[in-house]
């Protein structure tokens, strides 16, 4: 799988600037709009950093995945489960 981390969404997350931390009794339930329920989420930037570094740093392609089903492959070893390869679809979907 590959990360793409130059895409505009990535560098919007990384220069987001630290949202304002509110405590839950502080909080008027009636003075907000609607009354409704809210949230807001506070990007680390040093573990944003650290997984992107981590992204950048691992191969895009696993060289001994790749010589593994080359050689269970080349010797007829590699057996496919259609049944599996199809819940596995599913599931992704659902």
């Amino acid at each position: 799988m590959r990360v793409d981390l130059n895409s505009v969404a990535a560098s919007q997350i990384a220069n987001e600037p630290e949202s304002k931390q509110v405590n839950a009794n502080s909080v008027n339930a009636s003075s907000l709009p609607g009354n409704e329920d809210r949230t807001s989420f506070k990007s680390d930037t040093q573990s944003l950093s650290s997984l992107v570094n981590q992204a950048l740093s691992s191969p895009e392609i696993r060289d001994e995945r790749v010589a593994g089903l080359q050689q269970a492959i080349g010797s007829g070893n590699y057996k496919l489960d259609p049944q599996a390869i199809a819940g596995s679809m599913i599931d992704e979907h659902a």
